[in-house]
């Protein structure tokens, strides 16, 4: 058996406390990896993957972003986000656990991995934060995508219609419906259908998901722009010129996953790094996979495939 151990710190919000969970192989560990959440989900899903890499000697550790999983305080306060920039305190976040699992492992090397949203935040991560990160050894970006300035500025202006009239904690199903964009359409986005969900073709992990109530809240109007403001400024030159141009980076995602828009997106990331001038930037594309290539049915593969690209890095 795996050892795991539980822990907090305080969000950079001002009064969420931070669920983490570490995974801690038998022996002597040969490197961490930071794991990064997505949206609507919570970092215990993370297990299956997390306990392959302690079994190779990896500590794996993860939290529960603000308003999610364990991290709230009660159910209502799931989807909820207060600050005035959310991602600014997400990627706060990310940063504090950083710097907790470097000082506990200082001389292992040091990887991350986010998955949706929490590649989203990732990529804003390693732009603002560079310059105190210099030891992180790679990063892997999962289930991304790349949105026009024009399409997150139409978001953000109805959420600051919204937010005017009803608050800024309404959950507005008409925001939640405006994320779906064309890629998703023929997919079920609403539990629906576990057959043809646009999470993954592992009809169990679907039913699993959409049974889970730190998997089916709704957002509110704030949280989503704290998602919104991140996808903006990942899709901008500037994110990507604060980058460590050094930085190892893989991008990874299902060809079939509308996050990415059916690997369009995806492709468009990787092409952006490359531009601009992050050389060691690697793309792998599973066919017919959708978004949670972790819980695929081809997972083994792609466990595999990362645990390599990690190895080959270190």
């Amino acid at each position: 058996m795996i050892m795991q151990e539980e822990y907090s710190f305080n969000s950079a919000d001002g009064h969420s406390v931070i669920h983490c969970r570490k995974w801690i192989p038998k022996g002597e560990p040969v490197a961490v990896l930071q794991l990064v959440h997505g949206m609507l989900e919570y970092i215990e899903r993370y297990d299956e993957f997390a306990t392959f890499l302690a079994e190779k000697g990896y500590v794996v550790v993860g939290h529960d972003h603000i308003g999610h999983g364990h991290s709230v305080a009660s159910d209502d306060e799931l989807g909820v986000m207060t600050g005035v920039h959310p991602s600014d305190d997400m990627v706060e976040d990310i940063y504090t656990h950083y710097s907790i699992t470097r000082k506990a492992y200082p001389a292992l090397k040091y990887f991350i991995l986010g998955h949706s949203m929490g590649s989203y935040m990732v990529r804003k991560f390693l732009s603002v934060k560079s310059a105190y990160i210099e030891a992180m050894s790679g990063a892997i970006i999962m289930g991304t995508g790349q949105e026009t300035a024009a399409t997150c500025n139409g978001g953000l202006a109805v959420i600051k219609l919204i937010s005017l009239f009803r608050g800024k904690n309404y959950r507005s199903t008409l925001v939640r419906d405006m994320s779906y964009s064309a890629p998703y359409k023929k997919y079920d986005c609403l539990g629906k259908d576990y057959g043809n969900s646009w999470l993954t073709k592992n009809v169990e992990e679907v039913e699993r998901y959409y049974h889970d109530k730190y998997c089916t809240f709704l957002f509110t109007v704030n949280a989503y722009k704290g998602l919104a403001e991140a996808v903006k400024y990942d899709g901008t030159a500037e994110c990507v010129a604060k980058m460590r141009s050094s930085m190892p980076l893989l991008v990874v995602s299902g060809d079939s996953d509308p996050v990415g828009n059916l690997g369009v997106g995806t492709t468009a990331v990787y092409e952006a790094f490359r531009k601009g001038g992050i050389k060691d930037t690697t793309l792998k594309l599973y066919k017919g996979d959708r978004h949670e290539i972790l819980h695929e049915m081809d997972r083994e593969q792609v466990f595999a495939d990362l645990y390599q690209w990690m190895e080959a890095h270190r």
